[in-house]
């Protein structure tokens, strides 16, 4: 049975603090009246423990999307057994590890205890749960179908949480190897070319061209290093204000998509999440309108924003949603062409899953074979770079050794 900690008065009017069990807070209040304590305040002893264990390391939101996707399915599993929600969030507490979700969850169960409503509840966590949550969560509530609705925010969480994690692993081996490509290089010309410049001095000879360019950009870096590094943190942090503009923004997201290779996968991902973010907010009631104001901001892409803004206006006028998709030349082809026949035959959250499903299998094979290009070029590249330093070393000392 929970237990409340409560702050009250006695019938002396003396100040008294203590715990009581009961089956929820208006039960413990009258149960408190019944002995004849006046309550000042009384809060769940559960819930105020999780919290306080939660505050104590919280960034940001505190919960990864894996971690909301299987509470999600848990609730689910549990609401459609015909278990009622508060006990469903009462086995939750206990089953969640995350401390901050764990806290969130108690408080949630508490405030629908005392008769509001789930997506209202949870509405009071919005870095946890986001819009589209919450939104799915009402319309399953005046619905009665809350548990249909929690296991496709499951799904939908899974698979965005899947394809986020391909396209991050992608992403993450050029970028681990320019990285290492380009702290081996500043170690050869900072470190190791000037011992060999020595060498180079004492056998007063002419040098090649190349030669006499490797030592120089060496000398460069090795005395100008603090400008450089200076430079490129300023050129960082100016490049993240500008993106962080509106209109930076907008070019930026528009700029990424010509990105030769990347462009068509981060496309690729776009039209995906659109697509299936779409279908689960209709698949789930959602009105049309409140749906296109969710995506929008789902898609995290201001040109496919500016493009979903000009369907909803046209859905507000009783249009189509294939016209503006259409001018905008952004979506190929064969996805205005399912939407146009998802609209005509009223299927369109069905036609919106089948695009989403098509486009997760060209993502994944794009990774792949994006995978498996991106590494023999970054080996030739990095190879191609290490040779030519060698070459413009080698050259001279062999040069050096014939004359001797």
């Amino acid at each position: 049975m929970p237990a409340f900690e409560y702050r009250g008065l006695n019938k002396t009017g003396k100040n008294i603090k203590g715990n009581v069990e009961a089956e929820n807070i208006k039960s413990a209040k009258i149960k408190l009246k019944r002995d004849g304590i006046y309550v000042i305040d009384i809060k769940d002893k559960k819930a105020q423990e999780a919290k306080k264990n939660a505050s104590s390391f919280r960034i940001g939101s505190g919960v990864n999307v894996a971690e909301m996707a299987m509470m999600t399915r848990q609730l689910a599993t549990l609401i459609k057994a015909q278990i009622p929600l508060v006990d469903a969030l009462a086995a939750l507490v206990d089953q969640v590890e995350n401390e901050v979700l764990k806290g969130a969850v108690s408080d949630i169960r508490q405030m629908v205890n005392e008769g509001s409503s789930f997506h209202r509840a949870i509405g009071k966590y919005p870095k946890i749960f986001p819009v589209i949550y919450i939104t799915m969560c009402e319309a399953g509530e005046a619905t009665g179908t809350l548990d249909l609705i929690l296991i496709r925010l499951a799904e939908f969480t899974e698979k965005q949480n899947s394809l986020r994690n391909k396209v991050r692993s992608a992403m993450m081996y050029p970028m681990l190897m320019g990285f290492f490509g380009f702290a081996v290089l500043i170690v050869i010309f900072v470190f190791v070319i000037p011992q060999i410049t020595k060498v180079f001095e004492e056998m007063e000879k002419a040098l090649p061209w190349y030669t006499v360019l490797l030592i120089d950009v060496s000398n460069f870096i090795a005395e100008y290093w603090h400008v450089l590094t200076m430079s490129i943190i300023g050129a960082i942090i100016m490049f993240v204000k500008w993106k962080s503009s509106p209109t930076g923004r907008t070019h930026w997201d528009g700029m990424k998509m010509k990105i030769p290779i990347f462009g068509k996968l981060m496309r690729m991902v776009a039209v995906s999440r659109f697509a299936k973010t779409l279908s689960t907010l209709l698949a789930g009631g959602v009105p049309m309108l409140n749906a296109f104001d969710i995506v929008k901001n789902v898609v995290d892409n201001k040109v496919f924003e500016k493009v979903i803004n000009e369907a909803r206006d046209n859905v507000s006028e009783g249009e189509s949603v294939a016209g503006p998709l259409r001018k905008s030349g952004e979506f190929p082809p064969i996805v205005i062409h399912m939407i146009a026949i998802g609209e005509k035959t009223g299927d369109l959250e069905n036609m919106l899953a089948q695009v989403s499903e098509a486009y997760d299998f060209q993502v994944e094979n794009a990774i792949s074979g994006l995978t498996s290009l991106l590494e023999p070029i970054m080996l030739i590249s990095m190879g191609l770079i290490v040779g030519f330093i060698v070459f413009a070393i080698l050259v001279p000392i062999l040069e050096m050794s014939t004359i001797a």
